[in-house]
């Protein structure tokens, strides 16, 4: 049985450096963005670059793989989406930037421990975005399950090695992306329009002849 907790954390950085391939391939598949929140993006590339950090203060080193992958990829996704989304949004980027702050700040005068300890809510403020964002639009076509599913799976293995490991911020950290991921997921799955031709049309104008309907013709 230890041999299967020893596994999990390797197993959670196995599920999250191509954690935001899928959603990178959503977007541009699909050709919209709907549902798919920038501050989630961004959030996610700061606080990432900020366990990046973390982990080489602390010696994490085989941490640094994943935190360098989803640092760049989500970063990448930020500027897709502000790029087809026409800029990026004024009061986002504001709450970002703090956010950033903040944490530079906890780095710089509190070191190691200040910074883990500002982290503990940092994925907490990251997903929030997006499951506001998904449940706010009536379209996610440019959500990706895939991605989603990814975060669950990693979270899920370190949610569960802090309950082996008695880590309050493992713990906490596990049981917040759960939590989300199973959101996210759920919302995408309860009403998902079709992709193509985009948009769908609503209602289909219809005529009358002869007592009968008729679908227009071309």
């Amino acid at each position: 049985m230890q041999t299967v907790y020893a596994v999990l954390p390797l197993l959670a950085a196995f599920l999250a450096v191509p954690q935001f391939l899928p959603q990178l391939a959503r977007v541009r598949w699909a050709g919209t963005t709907a549902g798919v929140s920038w501050s989630w993006a961004a959030l996610t590339s700061v606080n990432n670059a900020a366990w990046l950090g973390y982990f080489a203060l602390s010696g994490f080193w085989t941490a640094l793989v994943p935190a360098i992958s989803a640092t760049v990829l989500s970063g990448q996704l930020a500027v897709v989406l502000a790029r087809r989304g026409g800029g990026m949004p004024k009061r986002p980027v504001v709450l970002v930037s703090v956010w950033a702050v903040v944490l530079l700040t906890a780095a710089a005068v509190f070191g190691r421990a200040g910074l883990g300890s500002v982290l503990t809510v940092a994925f907490a403020l990251q997903v929030t975005p997006s499951v506001w964002t998904v449940y706010r639009s009536r379209n996610t076509v440019g959500v990706s399950r895939g991605t989603w599913l990814l975060i669950f799976g990693e979270l899920l293995c370190w949610g569960v090695f802090g309950i082996h490991e008695a880590d309050p911020r493992l713990i906490v950290l596990g049981a917040t992306g759960v939590v989300a991921s199973l959101l996210v997921l759920a919302r995408v799955s309860w009403r998902r329009p079709r992709p193509w031709p985009w948009p769908w049309p609503e209602r289909v104008p219809v005529t009358q002849e002869n007592g009968k309907i008729a679908l227009p013709r071309d």
